[in-house]
């Protein structure tokens, strides 16, 4: 509807400048058209007249009123009128807006998709959480946020293509390998202090246990010979970074790489298998788990860092190799290479994100935990830098969200172990409740997960209302075959201009406006419009419904507002959908 009418303006221009009623400079000019917030200005209104009007050198109303007389006569428009400086108001006519219904039903799971996006190629890389611990209930709003956002532009004609990245190389997964190194030793009776910024949680000794039934004692060095010569992590004079990277040094030297390899595997792959389940059983897929060790194993990151080298961006200082970073508008510049000769963290991001342009992607999302904002700007200094278009990167942050027991915060730290899983909020609220309370809001809004309330079964509860509206309808019509009574859609749609109520009217807009909504939800990665449009529907829908009866003594009315209320369902189970949401039949 508002595409016919934003075509039919267009045609309007076109026409008034063959003319020469207007430059023909103008014909570029984007036509934007909005929905009107008061109904009484009609139900759309552009501001095309006032955008004219300094190129074309004209009063605003002057060209609108130039519009207005030139727009020719169509069946979907009622009266246009010319308001304010220079908006024009469209009002549509009646059965314009009662076009909707029969484009729903005759569309059905396809109604609010388009081919906005036509085919453009869409990375989306979310979660990407280090496999050192399972997810807990932060991550959780990265991978509803990740994953609705996917559906979304899928849905308006992208070639959307998911990715995990998988942080399997550097300090933090030595960190995990040696943290379950330690614990087997202490399954294999060795008493010592265990370090302070290890991995502490009850997976770790789930994944020591299984490294013990695999090798028995075969891994077993007495702690006096692992501790010997490793810095102290005492409170007082100690360095616990030193200590922990020297009991990793420890674990390597005495293990040997073969053996020292399985150890790391073992850790990665039992925490990565749980992290994929646990992302499956939520709803957020993935058509590639990308391996920050491939980059480093098959050269990709050392090339990287050459290429850098080669743009005259890198420099050496105390035997470290330091990017320019500030050159490109970063605070300060950055190190790529240690001065022990390692690759930072840095270095292969850089080359995942080199990687990712030269796959061809039209565009580049990442969605990143907020606390990552630093990052921004040094990746995209270094895209810069080696001559990528940073237009096509976008990195969206998302807050993380705090879980409350009653007034009580959870704490959320993978090291200590003390953290609320997804999988165990899953199982407490479901999949359906947390997918979309994750994205009741902004992503970058901070967000107070209320246990309670996405447990409830009451109007408060924005999901349980949304698909309470659903189960109604789908009552009515076991309702209607109780009574041995049939819907008849023809019928209905025949019948459609006897739907004169404000419920009704208020209804077929709510209607009209899905695949607005759908498409600006998708172009501007805010998920949380549709989740309010959703809401809207079913506040409108149960208002209603507590309004009106369905089945009355006209036939006619009958089989309109029960072809009505069928649109209704169809467009909150789509909606519903794009949320990873269900749409249950009964509740």
């Amino acid at each position: 509807m508002k595409d016919q009418l934003k075509t039919i303006i267009e045609s309007t221009l076109a026409s008034l400048i063959s003319q020469q009623s207007l430059p023909a400079d103008i014909s570029s000019v984007d036509v934007k058209l909005e929905r009107t917030k008061d109904r009484s200005h009609g139900d759309f209104a552009s501001n095309i007249a006032m955008v004219l009007a300094k190129p074309a050198k004209m009063n605003p109303r002057q060209i609108a009123t130039l519009i207005v007389d030139a727009l020719p006569q169509h069946e979907m428009i009622d009266k246009v009128d010319i308001a304010g400086p220079g908006f024009i108001n469209f009002t549509l006519s009646a059965n314009a807006r009662l076009e909707v219904v029969a484009e729903v039903l005759k569309k059905a799971g396809q109604f609010g998709l388009s081919d906005y996006g036509k085919g453009q190629k869409v990375q989306v890389e979310f979660v990407s959480a280090n496999p050192t611990g399972p997810l807990h209930v932060g991550h959780g709003r990265g991978a509803a946020y990740g994953s609705v956002v996917s559906s979304l532009l899928k849905a308006v004609g992208y070639d959307v293509h998911r990715e995990y990245y998988v942080n399997d190389a550097g300090r933090q997964m030595d960190i995990l390998a040696t943290s379950v190194w330690l614990r087997y030793l202490e399954k294999c009776g060795e008493q010592f202090i265990f370090p302070s910024n290890g991995y502490r949680g009850e997976y770790v000794f789930d994944i020591a246990e299984t490294l013990k039934n695999q090798h028995a004692d075969a891994l077993l060095h007495p702690a006096a010979v692992v501790f010997d010569g490793v810095p102290t992590d005492e409170p007082q004079g100690g360095d616990k970074e030193l200590h922990i990277d020297g009991l990793t040094q420890q674990a390597k030297k005495l293990l040997g790489a073969e053996l020292y390899r399985e150890l790391f595997d073992l850790g990665l792959n039992a925490i990565l298998d749980d992290i994929r389940n646990d992302l499956a059983e939520f709803g957020a897929e993935y058509d590639e788990w990308f391996s920050e060790r491939s980059l480093v194993e098959s050269g990709v990151v050392d090339e990287a860092i050459e290429q850098l080298k080669a743009a005259d961006v890198l420099y050496q200082q105390d035997g470290a190799w330091w990017f320019k970073s500030t050159e490109f508008g970063d605070e300060k510049d950055r190190v790529v290479v240690r001065d022990n000769g390692q690759a930072t963290y840095f270095a292969s991001d850089v080359a995942y994100h080199l990687n990712k342009f030269q796959r061809g992607f039209e565009q580049v999302i990442d969605i990143w935990g907020a606390d990552h904002h630093g990052y921004i700007p040094r990746v995209k200094a270094a895209m810069t830098a080696l001559h990528q278009d940073v237009s096509k990167l976008s990195v969206l942050l998302v807050q993380f969200a705090v879980l409350y027991r009653g007034k009580e915060k959870v704490g959320m730290s993978t090291r200590s172990g003390e953290f609320v899983t997804l999988r165990e909020l899953r199982d407490e609220v479901g999949k359906d409740a947390a997918r979309f309370f994750y994205v009741l809001r902004g992503a970058d809004q901070h967000m107070d997960f209320d246990l309670e309330l996405a447990k409830s079964q009451s109007n408060d509860n924005p999901v349980y209302y949304v698909q309470y509206a659903h189960a109604r309808i789908c009552s009515v019509f076991r309702q209607l075959a109780e009574r041995q009574l049939n819907w008849d859609e023809q019928a209905g749609l025949q019948n459609l201009s006897l739907l004169t109520e404000d419920h009704e009217q208020a209804l077929l807009t709510m209607l009209s406006r899905y695949p607005e909504v759908v498409e600006l939800s998708a172009v501007t990665y805010t998920p949380h419009l549709l989740a309010h449009f959703l809401m809207d529907l079913a506040r409108d829908f149960h208002t209603y419904y507590n309004a009106h009866q369905f089945m009355t003594e006209d036939i006619n009315v009958s089989q309109a507002r029960l072809t009505l209320i069928t649109a209704v369902r169809q467009v909150i189970a789509n909606g519903l959908g794009l949320m990873g949401v269900s749409a249950p039949q009964t509740m």
